[in-house]
């Protein structure tokens, strides 16, 4: 079964998230807030997958990635966002984010890279 950890300041979209990626038996370690949790939450329950919002305040997810891919560079991390900018986009590739999935998702968007990573 994959594991996951859910990353996002927005504590209604976590929760959406999870309980979509459980029904597709997607088993949930650990919930966050921001960037220095999903490092934390990496580190202790080591998670096959990390869906990580962008845009968060204190410890953002550009934070988060570069320290999780120091931990493990193979790791996969989903990031999510609203943000279309070409900067953040080249950013995002530059850290070596597995893959970046637009708001507002599809889920069987979200399914179809869990699938291919």
């Amino acid at each position: 079964m994959k594991t996951a950890i859910v990353i996002d300041d927005d504590l209604d979209s976590v929760d959406v998230l999870c309980e979509f990626l459980e029904l597709k038996n997607i088993q949930i370690l650990g919930k966050g807030y921001d960037g220095k949790e999903a490092i934390e939450l990496y580190q202790e329950l080591r998670p096959n997958l990390v869906f990580l919002d962008v845009m968060m305040p204190n410890y953002d997810g550009f934070y988060a990635l570069e320290k999780i891919k120091q931990i493990n560079p193979s790791s996969i991390v989903i990031m999510i966002t609203a943000d279309l900018t070409d900067i953040t986009d080249s950013r995002l590739k530059m850290l070596h984010a597995s893959a970046v999935v637009y708001k507002p998702y599809d889920i069987n968007l979200i399914m179809k890279i869990v699938n291919e990573l």
